[in-house]
C-alpha cells in the first residue's frame, strides 16, 4: 500500500514499507471481498484521506473526504471523468454500450445527453404524478402486508421507473418484465463487484479462446439476455406510438427526436435501459434503510410524524405541494443515504491526464474511488458520523446546516449520487420519490421493533449496491383516518390512483 506524502516526483513515494503488499498481486490480498469500503474507512483513518494501491499492477486511489472528491472529480471534471476498464462488465456483459461503464468519450457525451433530457430538474416534475400513484400503491400494500416490504418497495421503484422509461404499468410486480429487467440490474451489480471476475483483475485472461474461458461464454448469455430485452422494450413502444398510442416516456421522447441526439437504436436502448437500472434498485434500497433507521430511532420516527400532523393533518395524504414545509422529511432522506449509502463503495472514476493535488503526483490512469462510506464520516463534515442524526442538516450548530429550511436540505449535488459529470442524471426524479415514499409512509404508518427480536445496526448485502438483509419489525396504521382517506382515494381514482 501506497501512502502519499506532501512531496513528489515522476513515481509515487511510499511511505510505510508495510504495506508494500506482494509480489505481482500488490495490495490485492489485503482488499475484502465484500463491503471493501469499510476497510477502507479504516486504512483512512490510520493513514490520511488519500492513499493510493497496487492491484495487480494497478494503480488505485482512494478518496475518503468530500473536499479532496470534489476538488478532484468536480474541479477537474475535465481529466477525472472517465471510468477503468473491466473487461467483464464493459466490453462482454455491455459490449460497451452501458453509458456508466463507458470512458469519457463521445458515445458517453452522447448518451448523457438524452438522460440529461428526459431526466433533469426541469423535467423532473412532469413526473410528479406517477410518483404520486405509486407511492399510493406503496403504502396500501405495506399496511396491508408489512411482511412483504421489499417486495412493495421493489415494486414502487420498478413500477416507477418503468413507467416513466417505457409507459408501461406495473400492477403486481411479479410481471415478466419486472422480473426480467430486475434480473438485469442484480446481474450486473453481481459482475461489476470487485473481484468477481479474476479478468477484471487480469486483463491478459481476455487473449484465452472462449474453449478455455468459461467466463466469456457466460458473458455471452447474459449480454444476449439484457440486449434482447432493452430491444424489445422500445420495440413495444415503437409498436404503440403507431398504433395511436399517447402514453408519454422516455423511450417515446427518444423516439420522437431520435435524429437529434446522434445513438443508434442499441445505444439509446442502452442509454435507457442503464436509467432504469440507476433508479429501480437504488430507490428501493434507500427506503429500505429509511426503515431500519425509523426502526432504530423512534424519536426520530416521532418528530416525523409530528411535522406531518401539523403540515398534511389526518384528512389526506402528503403530496409534493407539502415538501418545502416537510424539512425534518427530507433531513430524514437525506441523512439515511449520508448514515447508509447505496453505492458505499462508490463508483471509481479513472484519470485521463497526469496530475499533481497538493503535492501529490496522479499519474495518468490511476483509478480514483470516492469511497462514499468514508466520506460520509468525514468527522469535520458530519460529526457523530457513526450516528443517525438528522438534526445536523435542521440546526444551525451543524456543519451541513444550511437555510432556509423551505429549500434545504435538498439532495442536489449530494455526494451520495456521485460526483462531478458522472453525478446520477436521475438525481431529481430519485429525491422526489424518495421524500415522496418517506412523507407518505411516515404519515400512514409507526413501525417498531418486535419484543425479543434483535435488529442489526449493519447486516447488508454484498455487491456494488447494497440494501440490508431482511429484518423484522412491527408496522401498524397510525389510526383508523389512515386506512379510511386510503379507502376513499382508491374510491375517488377507481382502486389504483391515489395522485
Amino acid at each position: 500500500m501506497a501512502f502519499m506524502t506532501r512531496r513528489y516526483k515522476r513515481t509515487m513515494i511510499y511511505t510505510d514499507a508495510r504495506f508494500a503488499g506482494v509480489p505481482i498481486l500488490g495490495n490485492l490480498p489485503q482488499v475484502p471481498l465484500t463491503h471493501s469500503w469499510l476497510k477502507f474507512k479504516q486504512w483512512a483513518d490510520q493513514y490520511g484521506p488519500l492513499y493510493s494501491l497496487s492491484l495487480a499492477g494497478n494503480r488505485h486511489v482512494v478518496v475518503s473526504t468530500e473536499k479532496i472528491a470534489n476538488d478532484l472529480l468536480r474541479g477537474r471534471g475535465n481529466i477525472y471523468s472517465s471510468r477503468p476498464h473491466l473487461p467483464m462488465s464493459c466490453e462482454l456483459l455491455s459490449h460497451n454500450l452501458r453509458p456508466v461503464l463507458l470512458p469519457y468519450n463521445d458515445l458517453w457525451r452522447k448518451g448523457r445527453k438524452l438522460m440529461h433530457s428526459l431526466a433533469s430538474e426541469s423535467a423532473a416534475p412532469a413526473y410528479e404524478p406517477v410518483q404520486m400513484r405509486e407511492s399510493f400503491r406503496l403504502l396500501k400494500d405495506l399496511l396491508a402486508d408489512p411482511n412483504n416490504y421489499e417486495t412493495w418497495f421493489e415494486r414502487f421503484s420498478a413500477g416507477l421507473v418503468l413507467q416513466l422509461a417505457y409507459g408501461k404499468t406495473v400492477e403486481t410486480g411479479d410481471e415478466p418484465i419486472v422480473r426480467d429487467i430486475l434480473e438485469v440490474v442484480h446481474t450486473l451489480e453481481r459482475v461489476i463487484s470487485p473481484g468477481a471476475y479474476l479478468v477484471d483483475t487480469f486483463p491478459i485472461l481476455m487473449w484465452l479462446p472462449k474453449w478455455l474461458a468459461p467466463f466469456k461464454r457466460e458473458a455471452d448469455g447474459l449480454h444476449q439476455r439484457e440486449l434482447s430485452l432493452f430491444r424489445k422494450n422500445i420495440d413495444d413502444v415503437r409498436a404503440e406510438i403507431a398504433n395511436g398510442d399517447q402514453t408519454p416516456s422516455f423511450c417515446r421522447s427518444w423516439l420522437e427526436k431520435e435524429h437529434s441526439f446522434g445513438l443508434n437504436t442499441d445505444e439509446a436502448a442502452y442509454a435507457i435501459g442503464t436509467m432504469f437500472e440507476a433508479g429501480a434498485g437504488t430507490t428501493a434500497a434507500a427506503l429500505m434503510s429509511f426503515m431500519l433507521s425509523m426502526v432504530h430511532h423512534p424519536e426520530w420516527q416521532r418528530r416525523l410524524q409530528q411535522e406531518l400532523d401539523a403540515v398534511v393533518g389526518n384528512s389526506r395524504l402528503p403530496d409534493f405541494d407539502d415538501m418545502p414545509r416537510l424539512p425534518t422529511v427530507r433531513a430524514i432522506v437525506k441523512e439515511t443515504l449520508r448514515w447508509r449509502p447505496v453505492t458505499a463503495g462508490g463508483v471509481p472514476h479513472q484519470l485521463i491526464k497526469d496530475d499533481v493535488y497538493e503535492g501529490v503526483f496522479l499519474p495518468a490512469g490511476t483509478s480514483i474511488h470516492a469511497n462514499q462510506w468514508a466520506i460520509h464520516r468525514d468527522a469535520a463534515l458530519y460529526p457523530d458520523a457513526e450516528n443517525f442524526r438528522p438534526e445536523r442538516w435542521l440546526e444551525p450548530c451543524w456543519p451541513t446546516y444550511r437555510e432556509p429550511l423551505t429549500q434545504f436540505p435538498n439532495l442536489q449535488n449530494f455526494s451520495a449520487f456521485g460526483f462531478g459529470r458522472r453525478i446520477c442524471p436521475g438525481q431529481a426524479i430519485a429525491e422526489r420519490s424518495l421524500n415522496i415514499a418517506a412523507a407518505r409512509v411516515g404519515w400512514g404508518c409507526t413501525v417498531s421493533k418486535l419484543k425479543g427480536v434483535e435488529v442489526p445496526l449493519y447486516d447488508y448485502t454484498t455487491g456494488l449496491n447494497v440494501q440490508p438483509n431482511k429484518f423484522r419489525f412491527n408496522l401498524e396504521a397510525r389510526g383508523t383516518h389512515v386506512l379510511k382517506v386510503l379507502g376513499d382515494k382508491a374510491k375517488d381514482s377507481g382502486g389504483s390512483n391515489g395522485a
